[in-house]
């Protein structure tokens, strides 16, 4: 059967990525509409991108509203500014939340209506020229055609798509992730983890993903305790920087299930970073599919040696398992109990959660079948 394989416009990946993108930022036009949020502009990082710019000539506007995930109303926000400064292309330099707002603003800068209006429809266009720039090695949204924007009314987390909401060029230098606190580099690498995770899971997999998802996951489990328990370990950034791609470009062409699914409404409802809500959630996801495909289970566990090839297909699927708990240990990810979640008021908004999570139409990616029924049993192990 034929699939689609797709990737970011172009990618420039390692030491001084930005200066090395000089020529092809200058050909997207004349003025940047910058997008980050206020700890990236407060810690530097913007600057080091407007010295490069004010350098090559080229002039900028800083829209640095993004504050925490993104909703419909800062978006709104961002493309008003957009069309008063007039501007030209998009650079969103940032964790996730600025990168997805980049995609969701140049978007809205040439469709009609809310933004609201495109969930469950895909978002085509000619989008001005877009720059994406990860600050963290996480999120893989400079690999995507996917945004995730809250909306403020109906209180989801809206997962858009269109292949025109893939960046003409992402720029990937881990020296931009050096400066991330622990708890970042946690929530941001497990996310990492659970992309690369999913899409080898997924009912979506092919070869050209399997490749990606593993060499990603092997990564992971290498270097994220490596740079967890040491920011400055030059090696494991790079490493980390190099895995969040990966396994963004998984998800982009393989698509993320069941723990992606679950995660977005305990996001949407608790206000809980992305990268957690997935950490919190993967052991007892992944745990209640495993016997839907032993094989793919088995050949992660041999994939990161926590199996030999002596081992059935369900006892190295299990030794993932055992490994993959040891990572959450080693990262410290909070149950939502320890996070500060009140069991009552989860409870109140499960049903919902677990139908938004249906609707989402990520679990049904999962390689098992998976109903309502089997969220709300999830949703209560949390506990």
């Amino acid at each position: 059967m034929a699939y689609e394989f797709s990737l970011p416009g172009r990618t420039i990946i390692g030491d001084n990525a930005l200066e090395s993108s000089e020529n092809l930022i200058k050909s997207f036009g004349k003025k940047a509409f910058i997008i980050s949020g206020k700890n990236v502009t407060k810690i530097g990082t913007v600057k080091v991108l407007t010295d490069y710019l004010y350098k090559w000539g080229i002039k900028y506007e800083i829209f640095n509203d993004i504050i925490g995930e993104p909703t419909d109303v800062m978006i709104k926000s961002g493309v008003n500014a957009y069309k008063n400064t007039e501007c030209d292309f998009c650079i969103a330099i940032g964790g996730g939340s600025p990168l997805d707002s980049g995609k969701a603003i140049a978007a809205m800068t040439k469709l009609e209506g809310s933004i609201s209006d495109y969930m469950g429809k895909t978002m085509e266009g000619d989008f001005p020229p877009l720059v994406l720039i990860p600050t963290t090695a996480g999120t893989g949204s400079e690999a995507t055609k996917f945004t995730v924007i809250t909306d403020s009314k109906k209180n989801i987390k809206m997962l858009l798509k269109g292949e025109a909401l893939l960046p003409d060029l992402a720029v990937i230098d881990s020296k931009f992730s050096m400066t991330s606190p622990r708890s970042v580099t946690a929530a941001t690498g497990m996310d990492a983890l659970t992309h690369a995770v999913e899409a080898y899971t997924s009912r979506k997999a092919n070869s050209l993903t399997d490749t990606f998802a593993l060499s990603a996951i092997k990564r992971i489990f290498e270097f994220l305790p490596l740079v967890y328990k040491d920011g400055e370990d030059k090696k494991a950034r790079e490493e980390m920087a190099i895995a969040a791609y990966e396994a963004g470009v998984c998800i982009n062409n393989s698509s993320v299930t069941l723990v992606h699914g679950m995660s977005r409404p305990i996001g949407a409802n608790f206000h809980v970073a992305h990268g957690i809500s997935n950490a919190m959630l993967i052991t007892k996801c992944l745990s209640y599919v495993l016997d839907g495909s032993y094989e793919r289970f088995g050949a992660i566990g041999r994939a990161i040696n926590a199996a030999d090839e002596k081992k059935s297909d369900k006892e190295a699927a299990e030794a993932f398992l055992e490994k993959l708990i040891q990572l959450c240990n080693i990262c410290e990810i909070p149950t939502l109990k320890e996070y500060g979640i009140n069991k009552e008021e989860f409870n109140k908004v499960v049903d919902k959660m677990a139908q938004d999570a249906m609707n989402s139409g990520s679990p049904s990616n999962t390689i098992r079948d998976i109903t309502k029924e089997d969220l709300l049993t999830i949703y209560n192990r949390l506990w």
